[in-house]
């Protein structure tokens, strides 16, 4: 049998992951030599933002995290593949997980814990001819300051896991044949849900939640937002808040990526939505009037025909960034005893 170019892309990407599994600096810069493209567009969350090509990536991201965590290891419970149309129609690969390892230096001025530390990923790669062109991802930094006492912010309404679970099924590193219909019906189902969620301006009953998703569901949200189980749960600690604060929010499902391999979805768009904040109560944000974009990458689980795990990542130190906020400056105030360099006389 033909291995489907999802799967030649998936095995393309496994060097890039096993390079940061037992981690090995010039492997890992081979590595990246060969699977992104020199030019390849890269897309980081705030503070690394834009940055040309894979030799930045490294410099300037991965050899700085080695750094403050020597015995860094890369844990993936998601990779998945597939094609996605629309604007940013291509062959895509998304993978989930955690960095992990003891945190024994500074990194980004969060203080070191010298404990275990990890870090949520979601990161989207866009595939030509066999080479990575474009990545899309996400990482939960402000866990990392959560678990060094350093969050400088609001508390989250629902608990922050330090460590994502990764699928009930288990089966979320995807390695049997693409099977395209398996995929378009899993879009099918997560699209038609999105869609209905536009209907939130008529109530909580026009937004059909229990048609789409699993009465046990779990919506395993950032690190500030929480984590949640059951539509109750979600609603009370999650959405309710959310669309109070923002009612006319605005999501670009038509000109994001949306993907499909077996029973799981992966959505990404650089930016994924938008909205105004006009409300009070989302993380403890005053209503400022400020218009917002959002970057919010997300896997979804269905089963059964319904969506029983929702993984999502957002930005919120962008979202802050806009709004005027220095997350980074308020947590250098917040541990100042704690940072490297003295304390102003």
């Amino acid at each position: 049998m033909t291995m489907s170019i999802h799967n030649r892309n998936k095995a393309r990407i496994e060097a890039f992951r096993a390079a940061l599994y037992d981690i090995e600096r010039e492997r890992l810069r081979d590595q990246l030599s060969e699977v992104f493209a020199p030019d390849c567009e890269i897309h980081l969350a705030s503070p690394f933002e834009d940055l040309d090509g894979p030799a930045e990536l490294l410099e300037r991201v991965y050899l700085p995290l080695i750094e403050a965590i020597p015995d860094l290891e890369r844990r993936d419970f998601i990779v998945m593949a597939g094609h996605s149309p629309g604007a940013w129609s291509g062959d895509w690969v998304g993978c989930g997980g955690h960095y992990m390892g003891v945190f024994e230096q500074p990194w980004l001025d969060i203080p070191p814990t010298r404990h275990l530390v990890s870090l949520r990923y979601h990161e989207f790669f866009r595939f030509v001819d066999g080479v990575v062109v474009e990545m899309q991802a996400l990482w939960d930094i402000p866990s990392v300051m959560m678990q060094a006492g350093a969050w400088p912010l609001s508390p989250s309404l629902a608990p922050d896991w330090m460590v994502i679970p990764g699928p009930a099924s288990n089966d979320g590193i995807i390695s049997a044949p693409y099977d395209k219909g398996k995929a378009d019906a899993s879009v099918k189902l997560v699209m038609d849900m999105l869609k209905a969620l536009r209907n939130s301006p008529k109530g909580v009953e026009a937004m059909a939640l229990e048609r789409y998703w699993h009465p046990k569901m779990m919506w395993y949200g950032p690190a500030g937002i929480g984590s949640m189980r059951r539509i109750l749960g979600f609603r009370n600690w999650h959405q309710t808040p959310f669309l109070k604060a923002m009612p006319n929010r605005f999501a670009f499902l038509e000109k994001g990526v949306m993907f499909g391999d077996e029973e799981f979805v992966g959505f990404t768009a650089w930016p994924g939505g938008q909205s105004t904040l006009v409300g009070d109560g989302w993380m403890g944000i005053a209503p400022a009037g400020q218009e917002l974009t959002r970057r919010s990458l997300d896997f979804w689980r269905c089963e059964r025909g319904m969506i029983r795990e929702n993984w999502v990542l957002v930005d919120l130190l962008h979202i802050y960034d806009q709004l005027g906020v220095d997350v980074f400056e308020r947590m250098r105030e917040l541990t100042v005893a704690r940072q490297a360099r003295p304390m102003a006389v």
